[in-house]
């Protein structure tokens, strides 16, 4: 009955129950504040009729039920604050009559539905938070109007589709969060210069393109988390300029190239992390002058070189992963320095040398990971002082010596310490030293009885290698027909002992872009018909890329996998060349092409029924069993996608390019780089780098399923 009340603030109380309808009858009120109290129940529509209300906050209560119509009624509204309660079903559709609102806060309901346009009428607003729904829909191009808008909160939703290029123009925003949605874009075509941005999350999401150089404008920059999205490109000198920066988070994305010295500049940047990229190089010195950083994760690139002393001197940082990467010379002594150090991995490198006796004065340092490494002599005794070191994992070095009685290898001591054949002590599963020092001196009595037949079958092996060698050579000086020394072949084999290189060279007609009939990254393939009519495709690999170690070790490792596999559902391999001008490799050729480009074909997919699509699937199914579980050692193929999946003119399906293939080690953990189609491998792969047979299933469960090969009816 209190009609001229114009405030009620009952906030910070432990208020109950429901809110009285008898409210909606105060006409003055201005404030109404009922926040943080355990308030139930749904908000009554009355409130609808409190025309002078400005400013209504229930957040941080009980409330359910749906937002009340009513409230796009309050057309002097400024702030309205439902956030942190149980409201579901959707956002009313304000319909530009409340044009007064200021802030809006519904986050952290249980909201539905797509973000209405009408969001757009709201000229004069300040801050949208609607975070931790479940809004799905795309963002509407009417958020353009917003141009007041500084607070942009969207994160953890289920939003989808591009954002509007319209959110170029908010030239006045300050905090944006877009993380955990399934958006996409091109990050430097939807996004502009923001003066005043202190925090960018586009993490988690679907984001392509490569990072603008435009970036460095946006000078009031803290946060920027690129991370978890499809970001190519190499990283942009212009990040050095954002002098204000605090987190840096650009990993697991595709980016490429060195790491920009001009980072170093970044004297504020208390967290580094760009894991899981293709980065390349060496680290950069000026690294060591981030004085403030705190948090550093690098692992999972291509870095290569010594780790730099100066990373001694980042004295605040409490994790350092450099692991997976190629680094290699010996571990750096002058890391002992970072006394806040509490977790340190740099495993899966090349690093050699011994540990050095000073990591002992890492006072803080809780876990250490410098497994897969070429570490040798003695672990550092000193290692039983460390008592608050509690995990350790040295395995699969060329350690040996004394097992020290460290707290660090008790949980899981066979581990933390396999795969070095030279430690001994009172730890299960390892020999006691004296054992290991009692074998040993039986084994340099006897070494003698061992070592002089051996050399004596070496001796006569090498004789007999020169003689064979020393004919092979006259023969082939009189015999005009040798590949080898006429035409420069390193090696090749023949398909029906009649192909030689000048056969292949006619038949593509020297590669020329008539016969080509795809292009990757590392190689274009060619069709070529030979003189016996037979029809084969031609891989040829890029000379200018072919000297890179890495496609070195793809086109090896092809060959090697294709000589030893056989199934009607993987390609055929006819053979291979090396040569100065041309490496190449020969297969059968698929007359349908790549079921990528099938599907892509709106005349070919109507050819393409759902029989036709379940023998394919079966096919890849067959193909993967029988790499899995009838050869040994098993092989993973790590890159099935529909590129990589051929079809005859009666669409069998033959599973190809075993570039990136795995031969797996029985008894080894068989850790490997980050490798794969982007969408097709396995999310755990880029946590763990760990590959099995099911990283294979996977991807043939993408393939299925993303590539609509495959659809299961649901019946409730």
């Amino acid at each position: 009955n209190l009609k001229s009340i114009s405030e009620i603030n009952l906030a910070h109380n432990k208020l109950s129950g429901s809110i009285p309808i008898s409210l909606g009858n105060l006409s003055n009120l201005a404030l109404l504040y009922l926040f943080d109290n355990s308030l139930s129940g749904s908000i009554p529509s009355a409130l609808g009729n409190l025309k002078s209300l400005l400013y209504l906050h229930f957040f941080n209560n009980q409330f359910s039920g749906s937002i009340p119509l009513s409230l796009c009624n309050l057309s002097n509204l400024a702030e309205l604050h439902l956030s942190k309660n149980s409201l579901s079903g959707s956002i009313p559709p304000f319909q530009g009559n409340v044009k007064s609102l200021l802030n809006l806060g519904f986050c952290m309901n249980h909201l539905s539905g797509a973000i209405p346009p009408s969001v757009g009428n709201f000229t004069n607003l300040k801050g949208l938070y609607l975070y931790s729904n479940s809004l799905s829909g795309s963002v509407p191009g009417e958020i353009g109007n917003l141009m007041q808008l500084t607070n942009l909160e969207i994160d953890n939703n289920q939003l989808f589709g591009q954002i509007p290029r319209s959110l170029r123009n908010l030239a006045s925003l300050n905090r944006v969060h877009l993380e955990q949605n399934h958006l996409t874009g091109n990050i430097s075509e939807v996004f502009g210069i923001y003066p005043n941005l202190t925090f960018l999350d586009i993490s988690h999401n679907n984001f392509y393109g490569e990072i603008w150089s435009s970036w460095g404008k946006c000078q009031q920059l803290g946060t920027l988390n690129f991370s978890m999205n499809n970001i190519t490109g190499s990283i942009p000198p212009e990040i050095g300029k954002l002098y204000q920066l605090h987190k840096l988070d650009f990993s697991l994305n595709q980016i490429v190239g060195e790491i920009p010295i001009e980072l170093g500049n970044l004297k504020s940047l208390n967290y580094l992390v760009l894991n899981g990229n293709k980065l390349s190089g060496n680290l950069p010195r000026v690294l060591g002058s981030l004085s403030e950083l705190e948090y550093l994760d690098l692992s999972t690139n291509k870095l290569s070189g010594s780790i730099p002393e100066t990373l001694g001197n980042l004295l605040k940082v409490h994790y350092l992963n450099l692991s997976n990467n190629q680094f290699r010379k010996e571990f750096p002594v002058e890391l002992e320095k970072l006394v806040q150090l509490s977790e340190l991995d740099l495993s899966h490198n090349f690093l050699g040398g011994e540990i050095p006796p000073q990591i002992c004065n890492l006072e803080s340092l809780e876990k250490l990971n410098v497994s897969h490494n070429n570490l040798s002599g003695l672990i550092p005794s000193c290692f039983d002082g460390m008592h608050g070191l509690s995990c350790i994992d040295i395995s699969y070095n060329e350690l040996r010596g004394l097992i020290p009685n460290s707290t660090g290898f008790q949980y899981d001591p066979i581990q933390a310490l396999r795969g070095n054949r030279g430690l001994c002590g009172d730890v299960e599963g390892f020999q006691s030293c004296k054992a290991f020092v009692s074998q040993k001196h039986v084994f340099e009595n006897k070494w003698f009885l061992i070592i002089f037949p051996i050399l004596g079958v070496f001796a006569l092996l090498f004789f007999v290698i020169g003689i064979i060698f020393g004919r092979t050579k006259r023969t082939s000086k009189e015999n005009k027909g040798s590949c080898v020394n006429h035409r420069g072949l390193l090696s090749i084999l023949t398909f029906e002992g009649k192909i030689v290189y000048e056969e292949i060279i006619r038949a593509t007609k020297n590669f020329d872009a008539e016969q080509c009939i795809g292009i990757g990254g590392q190689a274009s393939v060619y069709r070529g018909e030979l003189p016996s009519g037979e029809v084969v495709a031609v891989k040829k690999f890029h000379s200018v890329l072919l000297s890179e170690i890495s496609v070195q070790r793809e086109f090896l490792n092809e060959i090697k996998a294709l000589t030893e596999i056989r199934h009607r559902n993987i390609v055929k391999f006819y053979g291979f060349c090396s040569h100065p001008r041309h490496s190449f490799l020969v297969y059968e050729c698929l007359e349908r092409g790549s079921l990528a480009e099938i599907l892509s074909n709106d005349g070919s997919i109507k050819e393409f029924s759902w029989i036709v699509r379940m023998n394919v699937i079966k096919s890849v199914a067959n193909a993967l069993s029988y790499m899995h579980h009838d050869c040994f050692p098993p092989i993973v193929h790590r890159d099935i996608s529909s590129k990589n999946v051929l079809l005859s003119s009666e669409y069998e399906a033959r599973v190809s390019d075993f570039g990136i293939a795995k031969f797996l080690k029985p008894g080894s953990s068989n850790w490997t780089e980050f490798a794969g189609t982007f969408g097709y491998v396995a999310p755990e792969l880029a946590y763990t780098m760990k590959v099995t047979e099911k990283c294979d299933v996977y991807s043939f469960g993408v393939l299925a399923f993303s590539e609509g090969l495959l659809i299961i009816e649901l019946n409730y």
